[in-house]
C-alpha cells in the first residue's frame, strides 16, 4: 500500500504545482524576512503571522484531510515550524502592544 501511494503521489503533482509551491515559498519567506525587519509594522506582523497559519493548515490538511502526504520528517518539520512560529508570534504580539501602550503614555 506504500509503495502504491508513493507512485500515486509522483504522478498527482506537475511542473505547475510545483513551480506555484516555489513561487508560494519564496513569496513568504520574503513577508516573514520584511516582518523581522520592520516588527513593529503591526499590519505586516498580522500579514506574517497569516502566513505560518496558512502554511500549517495546508500541511494538516494535505496529511489528514486529502491524504496526499504521509507524517514522515519532511511534513513533520514545516508543521513543527509554523507551529512553534505561531505561537512565538502570538506572545510577542503581547509584547508589542505592551510597548505600543507605554510610547502612547510618554507622548500624553
Amino acid at each position: 500500500a506504500v509503495r502504491g501511494l508513493h507512485v500515486s503521489l509522483l504522478c498527482a503533482v506537475n511542473g505547475l504545482q510545483a513551480r506555484t509551491f516555489g513561487v508560494w515559498t519564496l513569496l513568504s519567506s520574503v513577508i516573514r524576512c520584511l516582518c523581522a525587519i520592520d516588527i513593529r509594522n503591526r499590519t505586516l506582523y498580522y500579514i506574517t503571522l497569516f502566513t505560518f497559519f496558512l502554511a500549517l493548515v495546508h500541511f494538516l490538511s494535505e496529511v489528514f484531510i486529502y491524504h496526499t502526504a504521509e507524517l514522515t520528517i519532511g511534513v513533520m518539520a514545516p508543521l513543527m515550524v509554523a507551529s512553534f512560529s505561531i505561537l512565538g508570534m502570538l506572545i510577542g504580539l503581547q509584547y508589542l502592544e505592551v510597548e505600543e501602550l507605554s510610547q502612547n503614555k510618554k507622548k500624553n
